[in-house]
């Protein structure tokens, strides 16, 4: 009656520690999603600046001209 009983324990003591590794994984795919947007946010804000510069640039260029 011991074994199975210890089994039966241990299978409980598995299952709860492959669930508290899925919630950490869980927390750290959503933090790496967070990060992923922040920086495609940066990104276009960067991409816009650039846009907007060359724009100025080739303003400034042809009235050079």
């Amino acid at each position: 009656m011991f074994w199975p009983m210890l089994a039966i324990a241990l299978g409980f003591c598995g299952i709860a520690v492959l669930g508290l590794l899925a919630i950490r994984v869980f927390l750290e795919a959503q933090r790496l999603g967070r990060q992923v947007a922040a920086t495609t946010d940066r990104i276009n804000r960067a991409a816009e600046d650039l846009e907007h510069a060359a724009t100025r640039l080739a303003t400034t260029g042809e009235a050079l001209r």
